[in-house]
């Protein structure tokens, strides 16, 4: 009696958990019905029919996370790189995702590498590091079309390296090095024109002030002899006026011709002084009728002209000669 009683226990054990089944909030359940699709099941608890009903596919409801493995692909202009990335997807459809396809992680990975094989071979070397977002939005765009019928939602792909062979990085590096030291040369050009630049203007700028002071100093200068032209010429003037009027007045005329005598003796002076030869003029003569003239006296007698005697200078041994 115990062992039919502990096999009925069994037997409604298994019905039990053939009959009831929870299903976890991140999932959702394929159920088929003798082989048919019969529903989905949402996460909750739920009953099925035994010995007709199974679960025959669980999904993962939550963003799923790929790894795609690194592949080689060739550039437009045909640099050998290795590339991997990682595909980010979430099952939409639960139905699709199980009888749509048979391995929708696998197809996806194998899609996301033949589209970027494709996608980097329309691209050169230097385009695909610095065109890596719209790189992914391409493949995503892509993958997303092909994997539609799936029930499955590509969110977003990203690539995660980008590997070019040993030969190409050694080129690479060589050319960057080509790049900076023409990128110094070109620098160094520039510091050498500015600095010759600023050497010509500052030269120019020292000229210009130089002859700008040596045309201020001219000007002042020239100013200087006008204004003292001026003043000689005022001083002149008024000293003419002077003796003007000191000749209209009484004996002045006796005071001029005494000033005459005077600068003429002492021209004369410094001629005889100078001269090598001495010769002296024969109005010489008529000094003392002029003298007497200056005194008042009555016009000078006229004087027979007397022959002058020259005498040598000092330093001179020439012979004297005479005058009429």
């Amino acid at each position: 009696m115990l062992l039919i009683f502990t096999i009925a226990a069994g037997i409604i054990l298994l019905l039990g958990m053939m009959t009831i089944i929870v299903v976890p909030m991140r999932e959702a359940c394929v159920v088929e019905r003798l082989g048919k699709f019969e529903t989905v099941l949402t996460p909750g608890a739920h009953i099925l029919l035994p010995f007709l009903d199974r679960v025959a596919y669980r999904h993962e409801m939550r963003e799923q996370v790929i790894d795609v493995p690194e592949q080689s692909c060739i550039t437009r202009d045909n640099i050998l790189v290795q590339v991997d990335g990682i595909v980010y997807l979430k099952v939409l459809d639960p139905e699709r995702a199980s009888y749509g396809i048979e391995n929708y992680r696998l197809a996806a990975i194998n899609l996301a590498q033949t589209t970027m094989r494709s996608e980097v071979g329309k691209l050169s070397l230097g385009n695909i590091f610095a065109e890596r977002e719209s790189l992914n939005e391409a493949i995503v765009r892509e993958i997303d079309k092909a994997s539609e019928p799936w029930g499955v939602k590509i969110l977003r792909y990203e690539i995660r390296d980008i590997i070019p062979t040993a030969d190409v990085i050694h080129t690479l590096e060589k050319q960057m090095e080509a790049e900076r030291k023409r990128r110094a040369d070109v620098t160094n050009a520039e510091a050498q024109r500015e600095a010759t630049i600023n050497v010509s203007e500052g030269e120019r700028t020292a000229a210009i002030n130089l002859s700008e002071g040596e045309k201020q100093r001219r000007i002042n200068e020239a100013k200087g002899k006008a204004e003292a032209i001026g003043i000689v010429a005022d001083a002149t003037a008024a000293g003419t006026r002077l003796i003007a009027e000191a000749i209209r007045k009484p004996s002045g005329d006796a005071a001029v011709r005494m000033k005459l005598v005077s600068q003429y003796i002492d021209t004369l002076g410094r001629i005889l002084g100078k001269a090598e030869v001495t010769v002296a003029p024969a109005s010489v003569a008529g000094l003392q009728g002029l003298l007497q003239a200056v005194a008042g006296q009555t016009a000078p007698p006229a004087t027979a002209a007397s022959p002058a005697k020259a005498s040598p200078a000092p330093r001179s041994s020439v012979p004297s000669v005479g005058s009429a």
